[in-house]
């Protein structure tokens, strides 16, 4: 009996593309597919545990969130065609075609197609590619001097200081909310700032909240509104860890973010699901699809041009100095509080993951220089 033909490669490049057809470009192959192109007959699986294969094939989807599986997706990709400009093959990996590849990352220029890559960015792509091995059952020796010593030099060449986000102190966010309307989406961006700053949150954790629990969304937690005490935030962490964050109300109801988050449930209508949503441009319908965490990024971004929040430095400059983490920042950097609440607030495991957050807090408070006499 002859085998069955093997299946056609799936991707998603538009027809007529060279690459088109090519497995290495597209999803990646499950096990039965990986038997058939081997050329042997596909296993059998009983009919009572169908049910059960497919169940398992859920949970392994949901070990990784979808992000990290297009940008995993998106670093082979990449790979796979530096290499067939190149002459390589991609597969098995070889560590001195891998230290090549990052080496052509690095330069950027004729030697890439494209800009040369950060190191951040170069870490997580062999990231991507050793996932990328391991689904197809294939090991990346990242401890190849091939391509740990080629790493390392890139690391000592390339490496630059952190640019990190300017923090929106308290004031700053006081005359960012004073440019909102009161229209819809002003109150639901008014809730946006205020939860993001008071609860320290990134910007995908703002979004991925539920206005309640609701164990089957995909979101990454939800809210507790706690009467006359504040909102109790519950937020997906590394693994199957969740944590709390508490978030007290405010000195006056302008500046209260329980008081924002109850206007905009109220007025925006939302008994289930997402939190945070899209407003049509009627200004009175709300979409029942969660919001981006591009918004909040934006209305950083707009709010701070707004208000003239750092006005001696020109708006290009402003425009990337803000984003969504500068509310995260500004939270770690205006609290006169111990040190070890924000450590708390902000999830982190140590405290000097904490102080990188403290933006402008301490620095000058200690003088060494009177203190030696001078």
């Amino acid at each position: 009996m002859e085998n069955p033909p093997p299946k056609a490669a799936k991707n998603d490049l538009p027809a007529g593309d060279p690459l088109a057809g090519d497995p290495l470009e597209g999803e990646l192959p499950d096990i039965v597919d990986l038997v058939l192109e081997m050329g042997q007959p596909a296993p059998r699986v009983p009919a009572h545990v169908e049910d059960l294969v497919e169940t398992a094939r859920e949970y392994a989807d949901n070990a990784s969130s979808e992000s990290t599986r297009d940008a995993y997706a998106k670093d082979w990709k990449h790979f796979s065609s530096w290499c067939r400009r190149n002459g390589f093959d991609p597969l098995p990996p070889d560590s001195k075609v891998i230290g090549l590849y990052i080496s052509a990352c690095a330069a950027g220029g004729a030697k890439l197609g494209a800009p040369a890559l950060s190191v951040s960015t170069i870490e997580r792509r062999l990231s991507g590619l050793a996932w990328n091995f391991t689904q197809r059952g294939l090991v990346m020796d990242r401890a190849d001097r091939h391509i740990r010593t080629v790493l390392a030099g890139i690391r000592r060449k390339h490496t630059k200081p952190p640019r990190v986000k300017e923090a929106v102190l308290g004031d700053d966010l006081v005359a960012m909310l004073a440019t909102l309307g009161h229209d819809l989406r002003g109150l639901r961006d008014r809730a946006i700032l205020l939860l993001g700053f008071a609860g320290g949150l990134r910007r995908s954790e703002i979004v991925g909240l539920d206005v309640t629990r609701d164990d089957d969304s995909d979101g990454a937690g939800w809210i507790e509104i706690l009467p006359g005490k504040g909102v109790l935030v519950t937020l997906r962490g590394k693994g199957d860890r969740w944590r709390e964050v508490e978030v007290g109300r405010g000195s006056s109801d302008h500046t209260c973010p329980v008081v924002a988050l109850e206007t905009w449930i109220r007025y925006g209508r939302i008994a289930r699901g997402p939190l945070f949503r899209r407003i049509f441009k009627d200004n009175k319908t709300v979409d029942v699809e969660r919001l981006s965490d591009k918004h909040v990024a934006r209305l950083v971004k707009q709010t701070v041009l707004a208000a003239g929040v750092r006005s001696d430095l020109p708006e290009e400059e402003r425009v990337l100095l803000f984003a969504g983490h500068s509310l995260r920042a500004g939270l770690a950097s205006s609290a006169e509080i111990e040190e070890r609440y924000v450590q708390k607030q902000l999830g982190h495991a140590s405290a000097e993951m904490t102080r990188k957050y403290q933006r402008r807090r301490d620095r000058f408070r200690t003088n060494l220089t009177k203190a030696s006499g001078l």
